[in-house]
């Protein structure tokens, strides 16, 4: 697997576009209540975009605001690290 899902903050960004597409201030305040933590914008916005440079999200421009969207290749990827986990739960 490569280093996209390496990443607790990018996997957490692709389960959440997994429902639906969202704008990207929708996306960052539901990982900040997951975390119940602030979420620094900058290091929010790398994530984002090392996920779309790496072909697993997509943004397309609704209007005036971005809307993010997992690519086929993201929910293949993130299916695979979810079949990951849960046969390694199921062992335990």
């Amino acid at each position: 697997m490569t280093g996209f899902l390496q990443s607790g903050r990018r996997r957490d960004i692709c389960v959440l576009l997994a429902g639906d597409p969202m704008q990207a201030q929708a996306l960052k305040t539901r990982l900040s209540e997951h975390y119940d933590e602030r979420i620094d914008p900058d290091s929010f916005y790398r994530a984002l975009d090392a996920l779309e440079r790496s072909g697993f999200v997509e943004t397309r421009t609704e209007g005036i605001h971005d809307v993010y969207t997992l690519t086929d290749a993201g929910r293949d990827r993130l299916g695979t690290h979810l079949d990951w986990v849960r046969d390694n739960v199921e062992r335990a």
